[in-house]
């Protein structure tokens, strides 16, 4: 049986549960980044091209 390492370990979360979490904390950020006034990153899969949306509606590009 191989050893486990410290990044084998996840305090008995089963993935399922990881990945709650994580998308969680992720739409937590959006909702602060809104009220901040702060843009966040997004993907625009028809023009595959990365942008910025800003909360007022406003788009920006980016290289």
């Amino acid at each position: 049986m191989p050893e486990k390492n410290q990044l084998d370990y996840t305090c008995g979360l089963s993935d399922e549960e990881i990945t709650r979490r994580f998308k969680e904390a992720i739409r937590i950020d959006e909702e602060i980044r809104v009220v901040q006034g702060l843009p966040q990153a997004r993907y625009d899969d028809e023009l595959k091209k990365a942008y910025l949306a800003y909360p007022d509606g406003r788009r920006e590009y980016v290289s």
